[in-house]
């Protein structure tokens, strides 16, 4: 797990270089790779690659990067992991190619030399690189399918600048940071910005699953390699339930194994639910000597919220050491500029993954497993069923003459009595299931981004936006799959996958997501009709062997949460939404607050 960083300037002559520049972004994203840093001007184009390092695979230094083939025609700087690289090299071995390190990233490199853009559909993992290819003269930009490692991009007009982070490309010094009115707007509606939009102007996002080429400086048009929405849109498959269970287990098994491999010890996130306490089974059937990490909070003793209790009889469970962090509200407040400062793209999550990975760091570990992604691909949130149902409800009632205007007056009133804003647009949401899921997963609905940003800047970034303002078109098999696809595409990627990504490199701590893997959504992905109303989530739970014991499967889900209603009360954060009367009554839900905390303090 890395940061990396480039600058391929355009073709004019200049005296100009740009190794200082790519140092600056290096020097930024140094927590991401406190191993070893690597600056590299490649070729005659006067390309410069960037890289830090963390060492997980292959810990000598003949391993660093940027890593140039023997020929010196291509060169690589890569972020992520590579779950199948032994099984690639033992191939291209037998090949008669000949390796110089053990590591994945040479793999890589070897594969492009022979193969080109083809060879992508070989790799299992998470990644973000870079490939200079000398006899095209071309540079090569790819993400993995899931976007699990971020990759971003500016053009100016000193030629492409890229990074790992947002805020290394303003460390360059070359790319403007001049706001994102699509960005802004799409932070307040999501609570994360959707890529391939950032915080500013200039600076893009190259979307999980898609590569972009670059001739003389120019980026071409990102184009698509894998698109995960096949896996909801394409029809499904049936099989007996016994038979499905097999092919959980199988998958799961199949995935963990995959996401252990490392060349240094491994922890994982347990917490009290299926998706962590699977992965912590199966790790343990397959004698993996992991320690268990789980935050804690004082305000959660005795609550349902609390999982510590459970996090423990899952450890006690399948004999394996753990770890219980406390945390208290006068530390998140310690920590939150550095937590702001860590977090590359406004998010109103991520904070739980700060402290989790804050705990596994001050216990030495460079790696850790996570369950995140589960609910999305195994049904698992309420939402698989309720969004669905209130669609038809809704689709229902407002077929009746003059129900739409009776309901926008409903709506006013349940808003303003209950103080839950968004109830006021639930007449133009609730007749399609995009526009329910909206109004669930939404921090704020369209018509109230005037008031955040300005009429202006709201309606610049609201048409910029398209269809993400009123969120894509579901076009799945079935309404449970296009509510997985919605889950997976905006939630999944945008929030929770890029939280993840930042909150552990801000701790040095590579964050592998066993159940968000390509190879094992091609697995499930036909099958997930089958995994509606908890099933899929129970065959979880019988993946592990022995299996998570039934107070576990049928325990109330809590999600990864904090006490964060109360500490944003009591914060210095209050007196960012003081001036909003929306936001300064009693009762406005958390999210909305601490949402208008993070932008203002973005753009201060």
């Amino acid at each position: 797990m890395c940061g990396i960083a480039g600058i391929y300037p355009d073709p004019r002559p200049t005296a100009a270089t740009f190794v200082p520049a790519v140092t600056a972004m290096c020097s930024r994203m140094a927590a991401r790779g406190p191993d070893a840093q690597g600056i590299a001007q490649v070729g005659d184009a006067r390309l410069v690659l960037g890289h830090r390092r963390l060492s997980i695979i292959d810990l000598d230094a003949r391993a660093n990067q940027p890593m140039l083939s023997p020929d010196g025609q291509y060169a690589i700087v890569f972020n992520g992991e590579i779950y199948n690289y032994r099984e690639l090299r033992a191939e291209l071995a037998l090949a008669g190619e000949v390796f110089h390190t053990s590591s994945d990233t040479e793999v890589l490199l070897t594969l492009y030399r022979l193969r080109g853009e083809a060879m992508l559909s070989e790799l299992r993992g998470m990644f973000a690189f870079a490939i200079w290819d000398g006899k095209q003269r071309s540079l090569f930009l790819a993400r993995d399918p899931y976007g699990i490692k971020p990759l971003y991009y500016a053009q100016t007009p000193s030629g492409l600048v890229f990074a790992s982070q947002v805020k290394a490309l303003l460390a360059s010094g070359l790319v403007s940071s001049e706001a994102s009115p699509a960005g802004l707007a799409g932070f307040y509606l999501w609570g994360s910005v959707p890529e391939p939009w950032t915080m500013y102007r200039d600076v893009k996002a190259l979307p999980g699953g898609h590569v972009l080429w670059v001739k003389d400086g120019v980026a071409g048009t990102p184009r698509s390699w894998h698109d995960i929405r096949k896996h909801w849109r394409d029809a499904g498959r049936r099989c007996t339930a016994a038979e499905l269970q097999e092919r959980v287990r199988d998958a799961v098994v199949d995935s963990v194994r995959a996401h252990r491999i490392a060349d240094v010890p491994v922890s994982v996130f347990l917490s009290g639910g299926i998706d962590s306490g699977a992965i912590t089974g199966v790790l343990a059937s397959q004698g993996a000597a992991v320690e268990g990490i789980t935050i804690g909070f004082s305000e959660f003793s005795g609550r349902h919220d609390d999982e510590i209790p459970t996090a423990r009889a899952i450890a006690s469970h399948y004999g394996l050491q753990h770890h219980v962090r406390m945390v208290s509200r006068s530390e998140f407040e310690t920590d939150l500029p550095l937590i702001l400062d860590a977090m590359d793209q406004p998010s109103i999550d991520g904070v739980n993954t700060w402290f989790a990975s804050k705990a596994a760091a001050e216990r030495g570990y460079k790696v850790v497993l996570s369950g995140v992604g589960g609910d999305e691909l195994l049904c698992g949130y309420p939402s698989f069923h309720q969004i669905p149902r209130a669609a038809i409800v809704g689709r229902g009632i407002l077929r009746v003459p003059g129900a739409r205007r009776a309901l926008g007056r409903l709506g006013a009133l349940a808003a303003e009595h209950r103080n839950q804003p968004k109830l006021k647009a639930i007449a133009s949401q609730l007749d399609s299931l995009e526009g329910v899921y909206q109004l669930r997963r939404g921090v704020f609905m369209p018509p109230e981004l005037e008031l955040l940003m300005g009429a202006r800047a709201a309606g610049e970034g609201l048409e910029a936006l398209g269809e993400f303002a009123e969120c894509n078109q579901a076009l799945a098999r079935d309404a449970g799959a296009a509510v997985g696809l919605l889950e997976s595409t905006l939630y999944l990627r945008n929030q929770l996958l890029r939280d993840s990504d930042w909150a552990s490199m801000a701790h040095s701590l590579e964050l592998r997501t066993p159940l968000v893997d390509a190879r094992l959504l091609q697995a499930l992905g036909p099958y997930v009709s089958g995994f509606s109303h908890g099933q899929g989530k129970a065959m979880l739970a019988r993946s592990a062997q022995p299996p998570l014991t039934s107070a576990i499967i049928t325990r109330k889900k809590t999600g990864f949460s904090l006490p964060m209603a109360s500490w944003l009360t009591e914060a210095a954060a209050a007196r960012a939404w003081a001036p909003l009367p929306s936001l300064s009554r009693p009762g406005t839900p958390w999210a909305r607050r601490w949402a208008h905390y993070i932008a203002s303090s973005w753009l201060r």
